[in-house]
């Protein structure tokens, strides 16, 4: 077939992702080879795509297509999250604009309304993902409200239960007054926030003790106001106030031992308690204690048994108990209550202040903290085995810095607070009985059966199922055993054969979040760990160093960016800057970058496909040929070893190279033919032109992990014979190691320097590329050159080769390698251009074998290194000294 001018990628994008669906490549079943398997970190149902799903993705389908290519059975499980306080946020938002207010609708209304927006909007970013090439196997795609799913979450429930390690109680968590949720600590972002400190006056309560107690304090000239002043940054939660605290050792306030205060503009009084958590030296060193709404404050109200009153509604606005301003929201109410106590007399002062506050992760309000009823999840004895897993390498984190942070987290884990106040969600499997007891069941007509055991006179109707749902990590947390039907039916063929998974790709931010509750999950349902390796990707950040989000404005549509540059480019600009665990500084000329090495290779496959095949001629390229098939295998090496240590950015980099350096710019520029004058078309050997296609062929199956749709594209040319329908790039065996030939390839390398070297004094004297030079050669190395005679002269245009013993004044020079190249020009040499020249490239030496005799100097480098690398600083070492006694020879040639 004729081939474009120029790649259109979406084109080749739609054609063949088509193709690959419609021929289920991406179709897994248990069958007898060894499994590969990836369970997609399954994003919100409410998402679309970003910058961080492209690169997580972009990874995970490189090692899938890798192992696909392997002979490996390939399962890549996607998904989706339903995302409970997310999602519901979007359905009242929904809701809102229809006139309807959820507190209008039964649970189960409200749930129709949520499936229907679910089933509108939610999977956007799943059909996002097949732009990007994701070759997920989409017959497996599961939610995790599925039937199936949320069965699996409440067996999980129940199995806990019964072991003691789920249970319901009042504690202080983090309330949600957006989401009117209890939220988890690590669903917390804590930030720097530019705030006030009020100082207000408490004034002291009287009596004839307190009379007696201030004039004897007068009379040892202890000066005694009648308040005392209290900082703090929220003075509308002063009306929830249960004591003042002051430290027992601070003398400043030993006369107020035993005293009471009002609280100002409700008058209600409060005493003064003595306790060492508080900092004498930190504000007026006067605690405020409100234990309904601080979390610290409620462990010294329990120490001190003092009253807990909550003055905030589940929307943080003021309740009745605030006595003042009721209704009002608590941010306006702070504004009014400062107001109040200055027009009162009780404002001492305002400071500016900046301090942490926690705000939701789903909807940025800024959290409350709140004494609620809640369920729990004791964290202990699942922690455990889950931090094993990784501290004795079971489960590898890549790159191994995170593991002290997964081993800090785990080793200060708390309970988890797993229950949420909405509706969208796994409800919890509790039913109360009208005494207020309750039973834990799969159903109703299971929690009936449990319930008449108590009270045989209980009805159906007598049962109330609790209104909470699950926190949705509480789900997503059997994701890799759920998917697989592993907890429900934990002996089926698809569990045993899938279960371990193998690789795990997702962010840091959710390790323990997601990553050790699915470790904790594995281990208790199935005494395995979930997979054998979690790669982290770092966070995507703009060129400045800032994260990208859709609120600075500094993020590019994804999906813009393919339309752009194609996917394979962007997926190629992606991995060039993402090394494993470290952030990603995106910057778009990295997708121009990956497009331009797209139009590289569409290119070279036009040159190639170009020549015209001459039967007669003989091959003159066999060095050339047995070179580039060392150099591929050599480059392999280096591909596989990158894999194994999940350096997938500078796997790509090693097969840019390969490709652009040593197939396009050196290979191709050996072997293509000559044009003679006259002829119209080029003419090659068929032996050159058949390695030449089988070349181009195995490095299409190198590439396609990376770039999926040209190497496709490619594969299908009539160059390399007709295909069957299923012989497809996507599932062609990658190619295996072969031998390498290092002498060839360090010798070629010799060559190619010295060619540059020529193309460099070309270009520096001014002489046109077509003209023809000769050159003399002083060998100093064991080359034999007549080897490498017919590239030189074709690649370099070189017209004669000589070789000489000793030195040639007056001809320009190089060296290359430890030999030393000599082209007599007929020129004047200038002696002081040519001794500064020398004398850079002698500092560039003399640094260059500082660094070397560092490194093999080193002693951890000599005891850790391979023999073959070592020989290689050997090398560099041995060919830089030589270098520097050529080079000093002929300044002191040019000297004289």
């Amino acid at each position: 077939m004729d081939i474009a001018k120029t790649y259109l990628p979406q084109q080749a994008e739609e054609k063949w992702y088509s193709y690959w669906l419609q021929h289920k490549f991406f179709r897994s079943v248990p069958d007898e080879r060894e499994p590969y398997t990836i369970v997609i970190p399954p994003p919100n149902v409410t998402g679309v795509l970003h910058m961080g799903h492209m690169l997580n993705n972009t990874i995970q389908d490189v090692l899938i297509r890798r192992a696909r290519m392997k002979g490996k059975n390939a399962c890549w499980v996607p998904g989706t999250d339903h995302a409970s306080i997310a999602t519901e946020a979007k359905v009242v938002a929904m809701l809102k604009e229809r006139g309807i207010s959820k507190k209008d609708l039964s649970r189960e209304e409200f749930l129709n309304y949520a499936l229907e927006w679910k089933d509108k909007y939610g999977g956007i970013i799943l059909e996002q993902l097949k732009k990007l090439g994701a070759s997920c196997d989409w017959d497996r795609t599961k939610f995790t409200m599925d039937e199936d799913m949320s069965e699996s979450v409440i067996d999980y429930f129940i199995h806990l239960h019964k072991k003691g390690w789920i249970y319901r109680g009042i504690r202080m968590v983090n309330w949600d007054p957006q989401g009117k949720t209890a939220v988890s600590d690590e669903e917390v972002i804590r930030k720097e926030v530019n705030q006030k400190l009020y100082y207000i006056k408490y004034p002291i309560v009287q009596d004839e003790l307190s009379v007696l107690s201030e004039s004897r304090a007068q009379n040892h000239f202890i000066h005694t106001p009648n308040f005392v002043t209290v900082a703090t940054t929220r003075p509308e939660t002063i009306m929830a106030d249960a004591a003042i605290c002051v430290n027992p050792n601070d003398e400043r306030y030993t006369h107020l031992h035993g005293r009471k205060v009002f609280i100002p503009l409700i008058n209600r009084e409060i005493p003064i308690i003595l306790d060492e958590y508080v900092t004498m030296d930190f504000g007026t060193g006067c605690l405020k204690v409100t234990p309904a709404h601080y979390l610290n404050d409620y462990e010294l109200g329990q120490k001190h048994k003092l009253q807990i009153i909550d003055i905030l509604n589940d929307d943080a606005t003021l309740n009745e108990k605030a006595q003042i301003l009721v209704g009002e929201d608590r941010f306006i109410a702070r504004k009014k209550i400062a107001t109040m106590l200055e027009e009162a007399g009780a404002l001492a002062k305002t400071e500016d202040y900046t301090s942490q506050i926690g705000f939701s992760e789903r909807t940025n309000a800024a959290i409350e903290p709140k004494l609620s009823m809640q369920w729990f999840c004791k964290m202990k004895e699942l922690a455990g085995p889950a931090l094993d897993y990784v501290l004795n390498g079971n489960v590898k984190l890549i790159p191994e810095k995170f593991v002290n942070t997964y081993r800090h987290w785990m080793e200060n884990v708390r309970d988890w607070n797993i229950s949420r106040q909405l509706w969208w969600g796994q409800q919890i499997p509790a039913y109360y009985l009208p005494n207020g007891e309750f039973v834990v069941a799969k159903t109703k007509e299971e929690a009936l059966v449990q319930a008449q055991a108590i009270d045989p006179k209980l009805t159906a109707q007598d049962l109330i199922q609790d209104e909470d749902v699950l926190d949705t990590w509480f789900s997503s947390g059997l994701w890799p055993i759920s998917v697989f039907d592993g907890v429900r039916n934990p002996d089926n063929a698809e569990i045993n054969y899938y279960y371990p998974t193998n690789d795990l790709v997702t962010a840091p931010e959710i390790l323990f979040f997601w990553v050790a509750r699915m470790i904790m999950a594995g281990h208790e349902l199935r005494g395995q760990k979930p997979f054998s390796n979690v790669y982290l990707t770092g966070i995507v950040r703009d060129k400045l160093g800032r994260k990208m989000s859709k609120s600075l404005g500094n993020s590019p549509d994804p999906l813009e960016l393919i339309a752009e540059h194609g996917a394979d480019g962007v997926r190629v600009g992606m991995l060039l800057c993402s090394p494993a665990g470290n952030d990603l500084m995106f910057d778009e000329k990295y997708c121009k970058q990956g497009s331009g090495f797209i139009n590289k290779i569409w290119n070279a496959f036009k040159l190639v496909k170009g020549w015209e095949v001459d039967t007669s001629l003989p091959n003159p390229n066999q060095i050339a040929i047995e070179w580039f098939g060392s150099r591929f295998n050599e480059a392999l090496v280096e591909i596989e070893e990158n894999f194994l240590q999940y350096r997938l950015s500078e796997a790509l980099m090693t097969t840019y190279k390969l490709v652009w350096d040593d197939y396009c710019a050196w290979y191709l520029e050996m072997i293509k033919p000559v044009y003679k004058h006259g002829v119209a078309k080029q003419s090659i050997d068929a032996e050159t032109y058949q390695a030449t296609i089988a070349f181009f062929e195995n490095i299409l199956k190198v590439l396609h992990p990376f770039t999926p749709f040209i190497t496709e594209e490619l594969w299908h040319d009539e160059i390399f014979g007709e295909r069957d329908t299923l012989d497809c790039c996507i599932v062609a065996q990658l190619p295996t190691n072969g031998q390498v030939n290092t002498q060839l390839n360090a010798e070629l390398e010799v060559i190619q320097q010295a060619i540059t070297q020529i193309r460099n004094l070309r270009s520096g004297k001014g002489l046109s590329p077509n003209e023809a030079l000769p050159i003399v050669i002083k060998t100093n190395s064991n080359i034999d050159y007549s080897t490498y005679e017919y590239i030189i002269r074709h690649v370099a245009n070189i017209s004669d080769i000589k070789f000489v013993d000793e030195a040639i004044n007056g001809a320009a020079n190089f060296i290359a390698g430890k030999d030393e190249f000599y082209i007599v020009l007929n020129m004047a040499v200038d002696v002081v251009a040519e001794s500064v020249r020398l004398e850079k490239e002698k500092e560039y030496l003399l640094g260059f074998l500082k660094s070397v005799n560092a490194k093999l100097g080193n002693e951890r480098f000599m005891a850790n290194a391979k023999p073959e690398v070592i020989e290689i600083e050997n090398r560099k070492k041995a060919d830089a000294e030589a270098k520097l006694k050529i080079i000093e020879d002929n300044l002191v040639a040019l000297a004289n």
